[in-house]
């Protein structure tokens, strides 16, 4: 049996993404490994929330957490001109980063198995409409239904 086009969309439908907590926290994962190479590339937090069109705030929230998950911090910064700080990558942030693009790379190659094909085949192209929502839909409206006492 051949695939058609509908089955090979299908088949880009699953979406692996690789998480690593630390208790509850995300110590890492795909939007804070993009941080991390926004930083690399812009020199600094706020280029970096710039560039990903991101609140500085948020950046450097996500950046603190990562900072105190890992036993060394992954970003070092410096005080700099007015607000905007110089930023890189510790030692131990190049090294986490590029274990973790190694990881993903790891797992997209091996993603395209039976198990993967197997979950896909199971998994809808669109959720259902919430219960609430469809339970609303199909009930008669407020006064306009047949009675209950009948």
């Amino acid at each position: 049996m051949q695939a058609n086009a509908d089955d090979m969309a299908e088949a880009d439908s699953l979406k692996l993404k690789i998480q690593l907590l630390c208790g509850e926290e995300i110590a890492m994962g795909p939007g804070k490994a993009d941080l991390l190479d926004a930083i690399v590339a812009q020199g600094s937090i706020s280029g970096a929330a710039r560039a990903m069109d991101m609140r500085y705030r948020r950046a450097w929230l996500l950046v603190d957490a990562m900072n105190r998950c890992w036993r060394e911090p992954l970003v070092e910064t410096s005080p700099g001109r007015a607000k905007s700080g110089d930023a890189r990558l510790s030692d131990a942030g190049r090294r986490v980063l590029d274990r973790y693009r190694a990881l993903q790379a790891a797992l997209d190659n091996t993603a395209h198995g039976d198990l993967l094909a197997g979950l896909n085949a199971e998994l809808r192209r669109e959720p259902q409409t919430p219960a609430i929502k469809a339970q609303a839909r199909s009930s008669p409206a407020r006064g306009g239904g047949p009675s209950a006492a009948g």
